[in-house]
């Protein structure tokens, strides 16, 4: 995958499409200051690098019925790189492990789980993640409102960066 430079323009793009990946190609063109065309390649360029990957409903989940979330920090016996994987995709498999991030201090990951109740997450705790192979401890903590939930990166401070160079 060639390493592609970003320039104003494609950031503009990033930040675009990051607050609204439904709008069309003539709609992005216009916001970002350049043609159609164009700005159909840029975006293009963009999937294929990598730097976008993919498009998302933001859908509310305590709508949908996940009245619970939590956040879990978990403790490895080992942290040996296979069983690091080994444990990242555990929790790839499981449904309700939304988010699952390796840490460096006394706790090895941290996940965001979500539910439908405590009586599903409670299972899912006592069933799965605490039994799981090398799991040594579990921490939950559970998430009584959220305050802010921005997805992406906040391109603003990249725009500052360039501006004070």
């Amino acid at each position: 995958m060639p390493t592609i430079k970003l320039d104003p323009i494609d950031r503009k793009i990033l930040a675009e499409l990051q607050a609204d990946g439904r709008m069309t190609n003539v709609e992005l063109a216009k916001r970002v200051g350049i043609s159609a065309p164009p700005c159909l390649r840029r975006v293009r360029t963009l999937e294929e690098s990598g730097f976008i990957r993919g498009y998302h409903a933001d859908v509310d989940a305590r709508e949908l019925g996940f009245e619970v979330q939590v956040f879990a920090m978990v403790g490895l016996y080992s942290q040996a790189e296979v069983d690091l994987s080994k444990f990242e995709e555990q929790c790839r498999n499981w449904p309700l492990v939304r988010d699952c991030h390796m840490l460096n201090g006394e706790i090895d990951f941290i996940l965001k789980c979500v539910a439908p109740d405590l009586t599903s997450f409670q299972k899912f705790l006592t069933n799965e993640l605490t039994s799981a192979e090398n799991v040594a401890s579990v921490k939950t903590s559970l998430v009584i409102r959220c305050a802010k939930d921005a997805p992406g990166v906040p391109f603003s401070i990249l725009e500052d960066r360039a501006n004070d160079a």
